[in-house]
């Protein structure tokens, strides 16, 4: 740990062009700023090192014998902190040039083309690289740095993961228009949901995981069927409705064109709530940086 008596850098750097110039007023004019504030400054940094740093006369200012040692050992120190500075800026670079998000369906499939729409149009020179996975698998792409950015549909945040809403979602009931529960007068009942067998996409998913929360919450000591078919895409499971295996439940931007058209019949539920949050994720003790923030904040804003 450093020392309370070592300068920051800004006061280092003020002594060396001292050193240089020979002037207060020439390293302020240098700094740009006054020489009223240099001076001020320098005083500061005498009584945080404890020893005098500068011989001032009519002519100028030059450092004392401990201020010429101290000028040399901030010269090294500068030297290193422009290395240094150097490398997080070409890091950066190599960042902001790709960027790779990892994304459940849902969100892949119907929000995040708008979203990234904008963000070329505000990153032009960006390449970014879109994977349309499950929760399951979004969670262990961002974990192993192989993506950094993810969006999940989950009902919890997966483990290692923290995040932030940057959306709502509403799950639907669908069926198509020959099935029973599309003549339906009354809501449907939660134990009829829940005991019926389903076209559903796969356990890792985050619109499954968040239909069983659901039905957890409102009944839970049911045990759920085995699904009537088990998909691995959205879009296979509204697919498969639409030909008439069964009922399912999809995310509202899903299926809200086949829905308005009468292709399927959204059917209402009782006493189930099938709101849930999307989210952006990245890992724990971290924060997005360069174009994963920016996503971000374009997320933020057009949600």
């Amino acid at each position: 740990m450093l020392s309370p008596r070592v300068p920051d850098l800004d006061a280092l750097e003020l002594l060396v062009a001292v050193a240089t110039t020979g002037s207060v007023g020439a390293a302020a004019r240098e700094r740009g700023t006054s020489q009223q504030a240099a001076s001020a400054r320098l005083r500061r940094v005498e009584r945080l090192v404890g020893f005098p740093l500068l011989e001032r006369g009519p002519h100028g200012s030059r450092p004392t014998r401990e201020g010429a040692l101290l000028v040399e050992w901030a010269r090294d120190v500068l030297s290193a902190a422009e290395v240094l500075d150097t490398g997080i800026s070409s890091l950066r670079g190599a960042r902001s040039s790709h960027l790779r998000v990892a994304s459940s369906l849902t969100v892949a499939e119907h929000l995040l083309p708008r979203w990234l729409a904008r963000l070329a149009a505000e990153r032009p020179a960006t390449r970014v690289s879109l994977d349309a996975v499950n929760t399951e698998e979004v969670a262990r792409r961002v974990l192993s740095a192989r993506a950094h950015l993810g969006f999940v549909e989950g009902p919890d945040l997966p483990t290692g993961l923290t995040g932030r809403v940057v959306a709502r979602d509403e799950l639907r009931v669908v069926v198509p228009p020959g099935h029973p529960w599309a003549r339906r007068r009354r809501l449907l009942a939660p134990s009829d949901l829940a005991t019926a067998r389903l076209v559903q996409r796969e356990p890792s998913s985050g619109t499954r995981t968040s239909l069983e929360a659901a039905l957890a919450t409102a009944l839970p000591d049911l045990e759920p069927p085995v699904p009537l078919l088990e998909l691995s895409s959205t879009s296979a499971v509204r697919s498969a409705v639409l030909a008439g295996a069964g009922p399912a439940v999809l995310s509202s931007w899903a299926v809200r064109d086949d829905v308005h058209r009468g292709r399927l019949v959204a059917v209402d539920v009782e006493g189930v709530d099938l709101t849930r949050a999307l989210r952006a994720v990245w890992r724990r003790g971290e924060q997005p940086a360069g174009p994963a923030r920016d996503l971000l904040a374009v997320a933020g804003r057009t949600r």
